[in-house]
């Protein structure tokens, strides 16, 4: 079976450097939404050295400082699942007290219709934010 984050293609990458690349996913609902992955095909982040967690953490915490800095929700959840895709990777997801599904996980049932939010430059501002 291929691994859709070891060939990744069509997405919009805001950083990438030799370990990590970090993506704007394309989740309507929930701007902001961005995956840190570690470009090595590893499961979880024990298989990782010391460093290596530490370089990955820094840059899940670099994404969250440039989420709040930029759109300012009134939280950022952060998640390591890959039981879908088992590629170690963090979702770092700004939420809003009037989003779809606050307070419960994005993956949960809607509370509600929720508001959309548009932040035409946000991928650009993230860009920026990210390598400052």
């Amino acid at each position: 079976m291929q691994c859709e984050l070891c060939a990744p293609s069509g997405l919009d990458i805001l950083y990438q450097d030799e370990k990590l690349y970090i993506i704007l996913v394309d989740e309507p609902h929930y701007p902001g939404f961005c995956r840190v992955i570690w470009k090595e095909h590893v499961k979880e982040m024990s298989d990782l050295d010391v460093a290596d967690c530490r370089y990955l953490l820094d840059w899940v915490l670099r994404c969250e400082r440039a989420l709040r800095a930029i759109m300012q929700p009134d939280k950022i959840n952060l998640a390591s699942l890959g039981n879908v895709v088992p590629h170690l990777h963090w979702h770092v997801i700004p939420r809003f007290s009037d989003d779809a599904h606050f307070p419960a996980p994005i993956w949960a049932s809607a509370q509600r219709a929720g508001k959309t939010r548009s932040m035409p430059d946000l991928a650009a501002q993230l860009r920026l934010a990210l390598t400052s």
